[in-house]
């Protein structure tokens, strides 16, 4: 079998030799469609990734939802590496906490009790191979600090032994949980999650790759059509319309659950959108409800009692749960949200036996999603105690880890000020701007900050995105690198080169502006988009000839040496940081979004007034020096401004320009988008 990578824009096409037989006899779960059905631009941009990464020994981060097939494309990955020796993998969620070091590590004979013979972890038995650590999220903190030795020093020391043994194995891990947020939440160390990240891929869901659905639904046809002697050839023109209109909340488990069925229960040559059942049959549902607008539900109020109207009708999950909320709702039930939401997540726990691991899977969340909600149910004591009183409400604020947002957390000021309005603020971090306005796209936070590029990005794709507040500009805290020795020392010699950039960012805009000043386009170099949320820092032997990149990655860059300088922003960009969030809760909430205003106004007055006090006081949650932290600081420009015309001028040419390149979905307006 000849694989053809044929890579995203900007990145070279690669091609192996896999011998069809090997794979099979060593993997017999990897498919032909698990190595070759990528048919979306996204797709084939995550299989050129793979294809860099597979012949290395290099430790893989695989990112993505709940069954993206996270565990297939890390046997994908073994399977096209040099190793000879076994794919073994291990769910750390489903470690109890007592005996996962046992589990992992081995242990010897009367290490503890029931230890009646010496028995080898799961890196040991994968000698030689790959092993995978899937949900590696859920791994207990005190496991966590373990692992991370291991991936150190790569040995590991049995429980009950002194001895340390070499070990020879890939690790790859895997994770649904945004792993940002966990470390800043506490539940993920930082740098464990540095050792990780060596090479990150994300494995986008169905519904973000599309043009996956139909050959991924003819390969299960054929697949299942073969093993039941079915004589089904096809998909009618109705159930692919069907296909590809469904959400996927279930994501390609869903998509081959759902083909399963239908192959099993059409007699015909083709199968037909009566046919396939994309309703509460298949555990799915159709396109997904949109997110709340701020805000997320807290628990304590009486389950319901019988719900008029008799059972749900058959059909999606949306369309039934409206009919009974409509219901409810004519009949004047109050606390539905908060009621729907307990019986949910205690019906999934009951479901499950009260197996933690099998309720979150089945819900369709984390473990730690999961016990935070029985927290609140009261099933297992809470971890954190919050206030029960049903009037208060919860805030999500989206911050750049490492951006000038990030100060309004320390000292707890803001915290202080929103209880006294009975409001409780839940942080959520992000390494770059374009996840963070994806995420607020998507409703999962409801106000942020980010540069000047991905507004406009987010906004052009549909967001409801307002302009709050803005920070003046920065331009010489973003720069394109190269290493001490690189032949590259003009803007022109980057022509043909490889240079990496986080896409829709400031930087973007700075490679375009740096190009097109020299007669230059973006066709004339090789670009490589970095993974979202990916660190903007050159890593070893990445083959880049360059690195677009930010403060405070680039004073720590250049702090470091072995680095210098072509080109800033200095008469390209402004970088101008924006506070920005979700329209409809700018529009509910203007209160707070003026207290969040005036807390950044404070702390952005003591940075600016005393930098290196405020370095030292942040550089342990940003694990970085302080005194790099400080020039970092001195390059920024403070003070939170009101949204004012010459500033929406600068962000309409960014977005018209890019426009005109082909890269925006649409024009847009950017006036539109300033909150009154």
């Amino acid at each position: 079998m000849r694989v053809v990578e044929r890579g995203s824009p900007g990145m070279r096409s690669q091609e192996w030799e896999v011998p069809a037989r090997h794979v099979a006899a060593r993997h017999p779960r990897v498919s032909d469609a698990t190595l070759a059905i990528f048919a979306d631009p996204a797709s084939r941009a995550f299989e050129a990734r793979l294809a860099l990464l597979a012949p290395t020994d290099a430790t893989v981060l695989i990112m993505g939802e709940t069954g993206t097939g996270k565990e297939v494309a890390a046997r994908a990955l073994h399977a096209r590496s040099l190793r000879s020796g076994p794919f073994l993998a291990v769910n750390c969620g489903a470690l109890s906490e007592t005996l996962a070091e046992a589990e992992l590590f081995g242990h010897e004979k009367g290490a503890f009790t029931g230890a009646v013979r010496a028995q080898p972890g799961w890196f040991e038995a994968a000698a030689g191979g790959t092993l995978l650590l899937d949900e590696i999220g859920e791994l207990p903190l005190a496991m966590q600090v373990k692992l991370l030795r291991v991936l150190q020093e790569r040995e590991v020391t049995r429980v009950g032994s002194r001895i340390a043994r070499r070990l020879d194995v890939r690790i790859v891990a895997a994770t649904n949980v945004d792993l940002d947020q966990a470390v800043a939440a506490g539940s993920f160390r930082r740098d464990l999650l540095f050792r990780l990240n060596v090479g990150a891929v994300r494995l986008r869901p169905l519904r973000e790759r599309r043009q996956d659905i139909e050959p991924l639904a003819q390969h299960f046809l054929a697949l299942y059509g073969a093993r039941f002697g079915r004589a089904a050839q096809g998909f009618a023109a109705d159930a692919l319309d069907a296909l590809q209109r469904h959400d996927w909340p279930g994501d390609v488990r869903e998509l081959d659950n759902v083909v399963h069925r239908a192959v099993l229960l059409n007699a015909g040559p083709l199968i037909g959108a009566a046919d396939i059942s994309l309703g509460s049959e298949t555990g799915c549902d159709g396109p997904a409800a949109p997110a709340p607008p701020f805000g997320q539900p807290s628990f304590g109020q009486p389950p319901f009692g019988q719900p008029p109207g008799g059972p749900a009708a058959r059909g999606s999950v949306e369309t039934a749960l409206r009919q009974l909320a409509e219901g409810w709702m004519r009949d004047g039930e109050p606390d539905l949200l908060r009621r729907t939401m307990r019986v949910l997540v205690q019906t999934g726990f009951d479901a499950a036996d009260g197996n933690q691991v099998k309720a979150a899977e089945r819900l369709g969340v984390s473990r730690n999603t999961l016990r935070t909600q029985l927290g609140h149910l009261g099933v297992i004591p809470q971890r954190r105690r919050s206030p029960d009183d049903a009037a208060w409400v919860r805030v999500r604020i989206g911050i750049q880890k490492f951006g000038t947002s990030a100060l309004l957390r320390f000292g707890g000021a803001l915290e202080r000020r929103l209880a006294e309005q009975r409001i409780l603020v839940d942080w959520r971090a992000f390494s770059t701007g374009p996840p963070l306005l994806a995420a607020l796209h998507a409703g999962d936070i409801d106000i942020g900050g980010a540069g000047e590029v991905p507004p406009v990005f987010a906004q052009a794709n549909g967001a409801p995105v307002v302009y709050l507040a803005y920070e003046p500009a920065a331009p010489s805290g973003v720069a394109l690198l190269v290493r001490d020795e690189s032949t590259i020392r003009t803007i022109q010699d980057l022509r043909g080169r490889r240079v990496a950039l986080s896409k829709w960012s400031v930087a973007h805009f700075l490679l375009l502006r740096a190009l097109e000043l020299h007669g230059l386009t973006l066709d004339d170099v090789e670009t490589v988009y970095l993974e979202q949320g990916e660190d903007p820092v050159p890593r070893a032997n990445d083959g880049m000839d360059g690195w677009l990149t930010w403060d405070p990655y680039l004073s720590e860059l250049q702090s470091r040496g072995g680095f210098r300088t072509v080109v800033d922003g200095t008469g390209l960009v402004l970088n101008h940081r924006f506070y920005l969030a979700r329209r409809d809760f700018a529009d509910a909430m203007p209160d707070v979004v003026t207290t969040i205003l005036e807390e950044a106004m404070r702390v952005s007055a003591a940075a600016e007034q005393s930098p290196a006090s405020m370095a030292i006081r942040v550089a342990d949650a940003f694990g970085m020096v302080p005194d790099v932290l400080e020039v970092a600081m001195r390059r920024l420009s403070y003070g939170v401004r009101k949204i004012d015309e010459p500033v929406m001028q600068e962000q309409q040419r960014i977005a018209d320009r890019f426009w005109e390149l082909g890269l925006l979905p649409r024009a847009i307006s950017v006036v539109d988008a300033v909150w009154p």
